[in-house]
């Protein structure tokens, strides 16, 4: 991956959000969980699918604080609008542990 500068950084707007309600899409080609995160005043709540079912069910996700792109195009995933990325990184089986933070924030703050 080539180098960015500042400025490009700054354009990815990656904010902290609450999974207000999760349920599972079984609709989708690779297991995901359809997610309704509250980003806070500013940008309100947002949906998300997100491939997490190796390490989480939807009901461990409702009140779990998550970072995502708040400023990318929705995009269409079956029936589903996903309008933000939820942020994860793999483990080594592949399955993908959420980013969040690791203590308390407020909804809607943007990541420095």
């Amino acid at each position: 991956m080539g180098e960015i500068t500042f400025d490009d950084f700054l354009k990815v707007d990656i904010r902290a959000g609450r999974v207000i309600r999760a349920e599972p899409f079984p609709e989708a080609r690779k297991p995901a969980i359809k997610m309704w995160i509250d980003f806070g005043p500013e940008i309100g709540e947002r949906k998300s699918s997100a491939q997490v079912t190796a390490h989480y069910t939807p009901e461990a996700l409702v009140g779990k604080q998550v970072m995502a792109v708040v400023n990318f195009p929705p995009r269409q995933i079956g029936k589903f609008m996903s309008e933000v990325l939820v942020l994860g990184v793999a483990d080594a089986e592949g399955g993908i542990v959420l980013i969040s933070p690791d203590k308390d924030v407020a909804a809607g703050e943007r990541m420095h």
